[in-house]
């Protein structure tokens, strides 16, 4: 028994060893500069699983989600110099933007149905033009289709006192629905979705 004791604990060891050597051999990559997220609208929604009662939950259903990489301004000017006026943006940085609409929503006077779409900007001085697209997976604007938008819609761009480091999209709920909310640098559009 005394022999076969050591033989176990060197066998355990061995192994361990063996599964600690093989972890190190991964090789994950590095955070992303522009790391990505995600935002909902309900700004609630991916908690609806922990409300108290069903009427709570309910209310949380997800109606839009934005999945999105957020570059940084790094003392950079961003509108105007680093994304050209007059350039189609990806809205963010990496993969192109994706919103998901978990029902029919009318953005710019058209109706877009329940759906996954990829979001895109024609950058102007004082305003943008806004356009959703059904090319998904892409990367960037390099490859941007005009034959695959579906809705757009053209907001004013508006200056915000304090910089916003790190490119953000947000929802607000309004009378007629959402706005969609994205800023960066000293500027910020709203995008009214109606639900």
């Amino acid at each position: 028994m005394k022999r076969f004791f050591p033989l176990v604990v060197m066998t355990f060891l061995a192994l361990l060893l063996t599964n600690t050597a093989d972890a190190q051999d991964f090789d994950f990559p590095q955070v992303d500069k522009s790391p990505m997220d995600m935002s909902y609208y309900p700004d609630r929604a991916a908690f609806r699983n922990f409300a108290k009662t069903e009427a709570e939950k309910q209310a949380n259903e997800p109606v839009i989600r934005a999945i999105y990489s957020r570059p940084s301004k790094k003392g950079r000017a961003i509108f105007g110099e680093l994304e050209k006026f007059g350039t189609t943006w990806r809205v963010g940085a990496n993969e192109t933007t994706e919103l998901k609409f978990f029902k029919d929503v009318t953005i710019g006077g058209t109706k877009v149905p329940a759906g996954t779409y990829t979001l895109f900007a024609v950058l102007g001085e004082k305003e943008w033009k806004v356009v959703l697209n059904t090319d998904l997976y892409g990367w960037g604007a390099y490859v941007y289709d005009e034959s695959k938008d579906v809705a757009s819609i053209t907001v004013p761009t508006e200056t915000v006192k304090e910089p916003i480091e790190v490119f953000s999209i947000i929802f607000e709920k309004v009378d007629d629905g959402v706005h969609m909310i994205m800023g960066w640098d000293d500027t910020v559009v709203r995008v009214p979705i109606q639900l």
